[in-house]
């Protein structure tokens, strides 16, 4: 975490690593000028292909925007299925997840959008792969929604949609590993559609960017689901909020936003919690996002909560999928 914190400042180690990051730029530009050109394939699925990703090493907030999108889709009589990397998982094949997988197994995200949605998700390291056993599988679905998969430009897209965490935005401006970017930020001058996750912005800058804000306010008890709680519930007593996301304080400034008093554990991305990680003795409660409840569940004692959240994004958004989508399907 010290990395990130560093990447959002220019210092004297960012500047050291500067000459690095000029090379890791070069390499990204000439790997994505070979695919324009056809030096390395692409292949394109017979359906369309939404690509939701960033430009950024970390969180920003893509799974509640593709949980998004593929309601919206299906509310606009659609088939959508998901495809993903399924990092910090163990599959390397095509594989079809389930709400009952095991996040060692295919990732927390992958689990937390199967339990999530009503659509197929399949996960793998080949994206392209993926894709292919998701249609074969499911010949009913008539568009792909690719998370995280901006720069993985084997599989051919029709509509690029990046996210941008509107608090820590672009950092420091440099390419990896001077930087927290994987690609320049002109990239997002490409791309359909540049939303920007903010609690506080009303309306973007950029000609193609959306403000996306996500909203929740009702707990879950972990261990039994039936119980739900607000965070008024909480006062007064100790409670302890844990995060092992992209960049925990969002979920910290989330629950500051609804008037909760807690104690704040940061845990790395993708962090494979076990349940001494969760022994804090004395806590009254313990709170977590979705994408740590889908790990600590088998071990979750009536002291859990999660708190769900939705994206909710720019209305204009929504229609702006739908033309790219019709325009792809006219060629």
């Amino acid at each position: 975490m010290w990395l990130e914190r560093h990447w959002q400042h220019r210092t004297r180690l960012s500047y050291a690593l500067y000459p690095l990051s000029l090379v890791f730029r070069a390499v990204a530009a000439i790997r994505r000028r070979a695919y324009a050109f056809g030096i390395l394939r692409s292949y394109r699925m017979p359906v369309p292909v939404v690509v939701v990703g960033n430009i950024t090493v970390g969180g920003t907030g893509k799974t509640p925007l593709v949980l998004w999108l593929a309601a919206f889709l299906q509310r606009h009589g659609m088939h959508p299925g998901i495809v993903s990397r399924g990092y910090g998982g163990r599959a390397d094949a095509p594989l079809e997840v389930t709400p009952a997988i095991g996040t060692s197994t295919a990732g927390d995200e992958p689990v937390l959008l199967a339990a999530r949605s009503s659509c197929p998700v399949w996960i793998g390291r080949d994206r392209v792969a993926a894709a292919r056993a998701l249609i074969k599988a499911h010949p009913e679905c008539d568009v792909i929604i690719a998370d995280d998969g901006l720069q993985h430009y084997r599989l051919a897209r029709d509509v690029e949609i990046a996210v941008v965490d509107g608090a820590r935005g672009l950092g420091n401006g440099y390419t990896l590993p001077a930087g927290p970017l994987r690609e320049p930020r002109a990239r997002l001058a490409s791309v359909d559609a540049v939303v920007i996750n903010a609690s506080t912005a009303n309306r973007a800058e950029r000609p193609n960017s959306y403000v996306m804000r996500l909203e929740g306010s009702r707990f879950r008890n972990l261990a039994d689901p039936q119980r739900v709680a607000l965070a008024a519930d909480f006062a007064g007593k100790r409670v302890v909020a844990i995060a092992g996301i992209g960049h925990p304080p969002r979920f910290f400034a989330h629950l500051e936003a609804l008037g909760m008093t807690f104690e704040s554990r940061a845990f790395a991305d993708h962090h494979a919690f076990q349940a001494s990680d969760l022994a804090f003795a004395g806590a009254d409660a313990i709170v977590m996002t979705e994408k740590d409840a889908v790990k600590c569940a088998a071990f979750a004692s009536t002291r859990h909560w999660v708190l769900p959240v939705d994206a909710a994004p720019d209305p204009q958004l929504g229609p702006l999928v739908l033309r790219k989508l019709q325009t792809a399907r006219a060629k």
